[in-house]
């Protein structure tokens, strides 16, 4: 049987473990004084009952009548205290007497007849169990203030530990910004608990890992700024140059090296989240068809379902365009950039996206083929990825059932969707 998922939290467990504990203690406390006033007033009773004895043993001595309480050999004495009385010997025992809880004593006398005392305990037996009343009166009292303050006093804790998670994981989505504050860590004077130290640790590794990804972030931009005049440079050179397959080989490498530097000042400002998207309202099924045209390759568009969709155009046709072209690169024709509402689908019918990419999304500087052979810098992707966040959108990598990679944009702020229109195949 699987328990519900609130029974794995520390604040379940905690009061479960302080109830079981809480009523195994009282039940232990409410056993030992139940056996000892038992006992006590038991023996109290024994006492009395002996003594009522002597004095019936001196009556019946003398030859006086004996009391109502005092009868020789009486029909209703236990058995167990008239065969003590016959091997001469005296003894008490605690039975019922006509429904009523009585203590018998015992003596011998003469022709071993056998000389009782009958002392009636439903006093002393109605005080036992009114004891017991008060002591499971009490110990319910008790367990409900303990664990009641108990789960309070762990509350705190929980909370605390809560909201360290909840930094953690806007941590893990970006907000390096986030901090827990915990007004115990920040005082290096008092005693830390637990919760206490796992905010101070989580904090500092927030600040280590922020202040290493904007070092990260600077070194990039600054080197790709710095790239951009040289390269310039070595663009107007080209030019210069006389026709010819060497000539058309630099001039090739230089605007790999452009593309390669406007892609890395991209991505630090997305790193840096300094973007901001413009929006506006767009018919989606022709801004894809101009985004497939720009890549100027041979992708079948097509509309099934149009949409009014309110977007940056220039990100959206920025994210359409990396991954016709990613598409194209690494997959095989046919190529389809599909429409049907606010989504956004485009599927090639190669070997598929990587596992490393379907599991951890894509990684800049990390990219290959089918085949395990590196082809390019992984970067198209991480752009994409980085501009559909940028625009509110979601972005998910998948592989088709029957091969091929499948990319899913599905966007935000749908105002309305069009009739469906036949397929469109924009070639260039």
């Amino acid at each position: 049987m699987r328990l519900p998922g609130w029974t794995a939290t520390l604040y379940w467990k905690f009061a479960v473990f302080l109830t079981v504990m809480c009523c195994t203690l009282a039940a232990l406390l409410g056993v030992l004084v139940h056996v000892l006033v038992g006992r006590q007033t038991e023996g109290q009773a024994r006492g009395a009952a002996l003594d009522e004895l002597d004095n019936a043993v001196a009556t019946y001595i003398a030859g006086e009548p004996l009391g109502r309480n005092a009868a020789v050999d009486p029909p209703d004495l236990p058995r167990a205290l008239r065969e003590m009385a016959r091997h001469k010997e005296r003894g008490t025992q605690l039975a019922d007497h006509r429904g009523r809880p009585t203590m018998w004593a015992v003596a011998p006398v003469d022709g071993g007849r056998a000389l009782a005392v009958r002392l009636d305990y439903s006093d002393r037996a109605a005080a036992t169990q009114g004891l017991d009343r008060a002591i499971i009166g009490s110990s319910a009292a008790a367990i409900g203030a303990t664990v009641l303050v108990g789960l309070v006093a762990v509350s705190r804790i929980t909370r605390r530990l809560h909201h360290t998670a909840r930094v953690a994981r806007r941590i893990s989505t970006g907000d390096l910004d986030a901090r827990v504050n915990d007004p115990r860590a920040r005082r290096p004077g008092h005693a830390q608990d637990e919760a206490g130290a796992v905010a101070a640790a989580l904090d500092a590794m927030a600040a280590t890992l922020q202040a290493k990804l904007h070092s990260e972030q600077r070194f990039t931009a600054d080197v790709s700024h710095e790239l951009r005049t040289p390269l310039t440079g070595l663009h107007a050179a080209a030019e210069l140059l006389p026709p010819g397959r060497p000539t058309e080989m630099v001039q090739e490498r230089i605007r790999t090296m452009r593309r390669l530097t406007e892609d890395l000042l991209e991505i630090s400002r997305l790193d840096a989240q300094v973007e901001r998207a413009e929006l506006d309202v767009h018919q989606l099924g022709p801004l894809a068809e101009r985004a497939a045209r720009a890549t100027g390759t041979s992708t079948e568009v097509r509309v099934v379902r149009d949409a009014r969709v309110e977007t940056d155009r220039r990100r959206l046709e920025r994210v359409l365009g990396n991954l016709v072209a990613n598409a194209h690169k690494h997959g095989r024709r046919p190529v389809v950039l599909t429409v049907d509402g606010p989504v956004v689908t485009v599927r090639d019918h190669g070997d598929g996206f990587p596992g490393y990419l379907l599991d951890e999304g894509p990684q800049r500087f990390k990219s290959s083929s089918g085949n395990g052979r590196r082809t390019g810098h992984g970067l198209g992707l991480t752009i994409a990825t980085g501009q559909a966040r940028v625009l509110g959108a979601a972005l998910r990598f998948s592989n088709a059932p029957d091969g091929g990679a499948v990319a899913t944009l599905r966007l935000a702020g749908a105002s309305g969707t069009g009739p469906g229109e036949q397929p469109v195949r924009a070639a260039t």
